[in-house]
């Protein structure tokens, strides 16, 4: 739902940037770069790093003591390992000080309407997470969905216990879109969070996911989209969206 619409909601810096997982997740990422992401993430106090699981004591090294957690991913980016394999994944980088897991469902299986295997999948994962109190965010990839099958998929991750439906992986044919992002949070009840990733590269678009009820988003533009919140919370110009038309595309 959009809020406010005839009065703007004042935001601030802080609340853009504890909705940012920075990402760090190409493969050509040497260990400095992954350092380095994890210094401007501590810099900037966003809510997470979201690192390949090689690098999970890495970020957990370069974090401690700070109020960003450390994030990875699990079968990603095409989420075809078999489930046991997530499960092994999921267990590893939990003992390694991953705090937040986002696993990438089954896009085939999804697609071939298999929708017990895909919910068994997730559940697997997501009960060996809850089981250390560590949430999971479940990745659709909605470019190759159709608006059935997004909404089908979200109802099937919150049946397994998922605790966020994310739109992408950032490395399929497209990324978020705003249309997406209310679908997704019209197919879950309240209790299931919303991520966006895959093209927020601005505050606008940070702003425009917050608008549509989305409370956590994929980043690798942190720098670009927390500097420009510092310099409109200081104008008294942070805010939320008021015209729905500029809610209505992609970012």
């Amino acid at each position: 739902m959009i809020k406010n619409l005839e009065y703007p909601e004042k935001v601030t810096e802080r609340d853009i940037a504890k909705m940012i997982d920075h990402s760090l997740l190409r493969p050509q990422l040497t260990r400095q770069e992954v350092v380095d992401g994890c210094n401007l993430a501590k810099a900037y106090d966003v809510a997470s790093v979201c690192v390949k699981p090689c690098d999970i004591v890495v970020a957990e090294q370069v974090l401690k003591g700070s109020d960003v957690m450390v994030t990875t991913v699990i079968g990603f980016p095409h989420g075809s390992n078999r489930t046991e394999v997530k499960v092994f994944e999921a267990e590893k980088a939990m003992e390694d000080g991953a705090v937040e897991l986002d696993m990438v469902l089954n896009i085939g299986r999804l697609l071939s309407r298999e929708f017990d295997y895909v919910e068994q999948d997730i559940k697997a994962v997501v009960d060996g997470a809850h089981r250390r109190g560590i949430p999971v965010k479940v990745i659709l990839e909605n470019c190759y969905l159709t608006d059935e099958l997004k909404e089908i998929a979200g109802k099937i991750c919150e049946k397994a216990g998922a605790d966020f439906v994310k739109t992408s992986t950032g490395f399929g044919t497209g990324g978020a879109t705003i249309a997406d992002l209310k679908l997704m949070r019209r197919a879950v009840t309240s209790r299931v969070r919303v991520k966006a990733a895959g093209g927020v590269r601005t505050l606008d678009g940070a702003l425009a996911v917050r608008a549509v009820g989305g409370t956590r988003f994929g980043a690798t533009a942190t720098k670009t989209i927390l500097d420009e919140a510092f310099k409109r919370e200081a104008a008294g110009t942070l805010a939320l969206p008021t015209d729905p038309k500029d809610l209505g595309g992609s970012f």
